[in-house]
């Protein structure tokens, strides 16, 4: 089976390479192969078997830098790969190639008009991003879920820290002007990243916990990864051991065919929350 996968990836890539025609492939080949992504039942053959489709996407991009539909195809499959790889135990592979998510995220902010590069000064973005609407919803979620994911493996570094306000601004205009957008899924970064600290830290935990809740209602509690973080960065973080646990076992409980469009995320959900809560059963 694995060995079919790959080889499908290789045809994809192969046709592409004789038609020349990338629109074609884009709209025929390219994006239902990732929604399909979404829809594998096996982490480990993603794991395995994506890198073909990722050269793939790479290649396309090296004709057409700056086309719109195809930098979005790439922010979610890197996105979707990199995810996979921290459960399958390939963390620091992980975070090699979150340097192609936060590249293809920044391009599509650039491609988008929101900024001209990763240094621009938070008030200027912050000003750019009121002219932009319901209709610009997809680069600006998208672009920034690219660049954050690149973050997640900065390990606090000084420039990371300054860039995570610069995606936290465009988030905070995804959630005025689409808050549902994909699952609200902005949302969910905000609880992150509010609830990354403690009050006394700095955090805002009583924000997080806004935001978290937001997302559980928008996404119908079926974007698992959203109970995964809640659990991780509000209620751990405010010591509250009864919601952890209930969020984490929500997850293990949930049935994944139920929503076979988020397989994925949900799958590599549910391996998060049974290494936490065995984690916590040692620390407790």
């Amino acid at each position: 089976m694995k060995r079919k996968v790959h080889g499908v990836l290789m045809v994809f890539a192969t046709l592409f390479f004789l038609n020349g025609c990338t629109s074609l492939v884009i709209t025929r080949v390219v994006g239902p192969t990732v929604d399909n992504l979404q829809r594998q039942k096996d982490v480990d053959l993603v794991c395995e078997g994506a890198p073909s489709f990722l050269l793939m996407i790479d290649s396309l991009l090296a004709s057409k830098p700056d086309d719109r539909k195809l930098l979005i195809t790439a922010t979610q499959a890197y996105g979707a790969y990199i995810a996979a790889l921290d459960v399958c135990g390939r963390q620091e592979r992980a975070g090699v190639l979150s340097e192609k998510s936060r590249e293809y995220g920044l391009g599509l902010l650039v491609q988008a008009g929101v900024c001209k590069g990763s240094k621009v000064p938070v008030d200027v973005m912050r000003r750019n991003l009121q002219s932009f609407g319901k209709a610009d919803v997809p680069s600006l979620f998208w672009g920034a879920y690219g660049w954050a994911a690149w973050l997640q493996y900065q390990k606090g570094a000084p420039a990371a820290l300054a860039d995570f306000l610069r995606v936290e601004q465009i988030m905070l205009r995804v959630v005025e002007v689409d808050e549902g957008f994909y699952h609200g899924s902005a949302h969910l970064f905000l609880g992150m990243y509010y609830g990354a600290r403690s009050a006394m830290l700095g955090g805002k935990p009583e924000l997080s916990k806004y935001h978290f809740r937001r997302a559980l209602g928008l996404s119908n509690r079926q974007l698992l990864a959203i109970q995964v973080a809640y659990a991780q960065s509000y209620a751990r973080t405010v010591f509250d051991l009864d919601l952890y646990r209930s969020l984490l076992q929500e997850v293990l409980d949930f049935k994944l065919a139920d929503r076979p469009d988020l397989y994925l995320a949900n799958q590599v959900a549910k391996r998060q929350a049974h290494q936490l809560l065995q984690e916590m059963e040692l620390d407790f």
